[in-house]
């Protein structure tokens, strides 16, 4: 109640006196019934702190738009809030680069397989290729067919076109001199496989698409050689080099015309596989340069090159299945230059082999099945005698087995050959021979072989 008073308050016991309570806004009352003056507020005390809360909150938002500009200038906020990583990485990137130069230098220093395999100051294979590329020519032959003859399964040189008059091979040469000489294989232009005999045309075609007529000027079957002659001057001769320094791993590249003219001057690589290996073809025993460089039908006859842009070989006879059952790769043999240089020599000057001696004789092998079959002993069967030759004048007949040379069995055409070959021409050997079911033996000088004193037998006949 405000401004309540109570003026006549009457009590029979006594008397009081009388008093009266004036509320002001704010007071309270104590325990006692006494009034207690309330303290007024610290009006000054909270304006302090809102002075102080603003001022505090000007600066921070101040210095956080200053700091917000600083990096916005200086760092992107991905960097900053990275900073701390910051160095380690970098030292961990200057680390991983030096690493990496350390490495491309490890690298460059590290040789390839072809510069291993390159002798020291040899030749890029490009320029090796380049240098002998001009004296790589093609040949292609000519053979009469008769009768059911065909050019099918023809044999290392590449498949022709054929008709009922002629077959046609082609096949790799080597220019040898200015003045048109060229090397290649005996097989190339003539057949003993097939049975054709020698080419009757023969032609080369040079690496700029010139053509010419070449006559044969001499071959030899024993060592697949043969040499031929266009008339042309100013060539641009192969450069032969030493065969018999050549070395097992050492980087040889084979240059040919693969399966015909349309892959003319085809440049494969390898390596020198084996020197010296020896290797039966036809009957004929052949020391051999084997190499993985890839030669296929068609290479016969074709450059074995080294580093140095020098010939070393003359590619010869790919490995395949025909020589077994096994499916074989890499397996190229080439005749070694220096082996073929006297050959070669003979057959320009004498058109044959000097010395080589013979018998005069074709054969074919009596194996056990056969012998078994015709009641006749293992050994070699003469098919043909040449007329006036050693074998002749010696009085062995067609139909004579050949089983033995000086007292030693041979069972077939390989190992008379081989026995033969120990001697030379003018030697006199003793074969034994069965004739009729009788054995007798037969003195015979043996005479020197020349270019027409061969004869042409069927596919299994070999010359001897």
């Amino acid at each position: 109640m405000d401004n309540f008073q109570n003026n006549n308050m009457n009590n029979n016991d006594n008397e009081q006196n009388s008093f009266s309570y004036n509320y002001a806004q704010n007071d309270t009352i104590n325990t006692t019934g006494s009034v207690v003056d309330e303290k007024p507020p610290k009006k000054k005390k909270v304006f302090k702190r809102v002075i102080a809360f603003a001022v505090c909150a000007a600066v921070i938002s101040a210095g956080s738009i200053q700091a917000y500009r600083y990096i916005d200038d200086n760092f992107s906020f991905e960097n900053f809030f990275s900073r701390g990583s910051s160095t380690s990485s970098s030292e961990a990137a200057d680390s991983s680069s030096s690493g990496s130069e350390a490495s491309n230098k490890g690298s460059s220093d590290e040789k390839s397989l072809i510069e291993l395999a390159s002798r020291e100051d040899s030749l890029s294979v490009p320029d090796a290729v380049a240098k002998v590329m001009p004296a790589v020519v093609g040949i292609s032959s000519e053979f009469p067919v008769s009768g059911g003859n065909s050019a099918e399964n023809w044999f290392f040189g590449n498949q022709g076109q054929t008709n009922t008059q002629v077959a046609t091979a082609t096949g790799t040469g080597i220019v040898m001199t200015s003045e048109g000489y060229i090397v290649t294989n005996a097989h190339v232009i003539y057949d003993s496989e097939q049975g054709y005999g020698k080419a009757t045309a023969v032609s080369v075609l040079m690496s700029d698409d010139t053509e010419y007529e070449a006559s044969i000027i001499g071959y030899d079957t024993d060592t697949d050689i043969a040499v031929l002659k266009i008339d042309a001057s100013g060539l641009t001769p192969a450069e032969f080099g030493d065969s018999d320094d050549l070395q097992v791993g050492e980087l040889v590249l084979a240059i040919g015309n693969p399966l015909g003219f349309e892959l003319f001057g085809s440049v494969t690589s390898g390596i020198v596989s084996a020197l010296n290996r020896e290797i039966t073809i036809n009957d004929k025993q052949m020391n051999l340069i084997q190499t993985d460089a890839a030669i296929n039908s068609g290479n016969s006859g074709g450059p074995l090159v080294n580093s140095y842009g020098q010939v070393i070989g003359i590619n010869s006879a790919k490995m395949t299945s025909t020589y077994s059952s096994a499916s074989v790769e890499g397996l190229g043999f080439a005749i070694p230059i220096t082996q073929a240089k006297d050959i070669i020599d003979d057959l320009i000057n004498y058109g044959y082999v000097k010395g080589r001696p013979q018998l005069g004789i074709t054969c074919i092998d009596v194996d056990e099945s056969t012998a078994r079959l015709y009641n006749m002993p293992v050994g070699t069967y003469v098919r043909s005698v040449t007329p006036n030759g050693a074998a002749d004048l010696a009085g062995i007949q067609e139909g004579d087995i050949i089983i033995g040379v000086n007292g030693e069995a041979v069972s077939n055409t390989e190992e008379l050959n081989a026995k033969k070959n120990e001697h030379n021409a003018g030697d006199s050997i003793t074969l034994t021979i069965s004739r009729n079911g009788r054995d007798m033996e037969v003195k015979v000088t043996l005479q020197e072989v020349t270019q027409g004193d061969t004869l042409f037998g069927d596919q299994e006949a070999v010359e001897n």
